[in-house]
């Protein structure tokens, strides 16, 4: 993957450091116990916490050869108050950091979305879903897909939110569609995983 952060021009040192601080929680993560007292919580059946990334969701470009497959995810016990969710996965260890994949106005119903959700056609996605540019460019999924070297951090962040919808331009860049999700969040849950090559 490339080294630098698709930030706009003009981005602040104030911005950037929200940014990370929505990518790398304190550890244990902040999820938000739900109103019967369970906890807020992410899994997927593609991914295993602390565990490496499976080639079908690498990257299929850049050097890269996995099937850039978006992973499978499921979430539980969002907190009273979620009137809908946003899916952001961030490396953290790009320089800059990099975002693969943003997908805002999950409707408060839904509680998991199918591998492939993040295909360019958006036909996985419930309705009223939308997926916003990631720091590829491409309003789709865009898998791992480190340089050569020690593995990267993939932080796969749900996030619980106080309203239906972002208030983002759909055509926003990432880091500014982050920033949006982070103001309207009320919880948030997240898996980390790592890939190097």
């Amino acid at each position: 993957m490339p080294r630098r952060s698709r930030l706009e021009p003009g981005c602040s040192a104030a911005l950037l450091t929200v940014l990370l601080s929505i990518a790398v929680p304190a550890a244990g993560g902040n999820a938000a116990p739900a109103a019967h007292g369970a906890r807020f919580t992410l899994s997927s059946p593609d991914l295993r916490p602390g565990g490496s990334v499976p080639l079908a969701h690498v990257y299929n470009r850049n050097g890269c050869r996995g099937r850039n497959i978006s992973p499978a995810v499921a979430w539980r016990h969002p907190p009273a108050g979620t009137h809908g969710f946003a899916l952001l996965i961030f490396d953290s260890d790009a320089r800059g950091g990099w975002w693969h994949w943003l997908v805002i106005d999950i409707p408060a119903g839904v509680r998991s979305l199918p591998a492939g959700a993040g295909a360019a056609d958006g036909n996985g996605l419930p309705a009223g879903a939308v997926q916003t540019r990631n720091d590829w460019g491409l309003a789709e999924y865009g898998g791992p897909c480190p340089p050569p070297g020690p593995p990267h951090h993939y932080h796969v962040l749900l996030y619980a939110l106080g309203a239906p919808q972002v208030a983002v331009a759909k055509d926003a860049p990432a880091g500014a569609v982050a920033a949006a999700v982070h103001a309207a969040a009320i919880a948030e849950a997240e898996i980390t995983v790592v890939y190097g090559r």
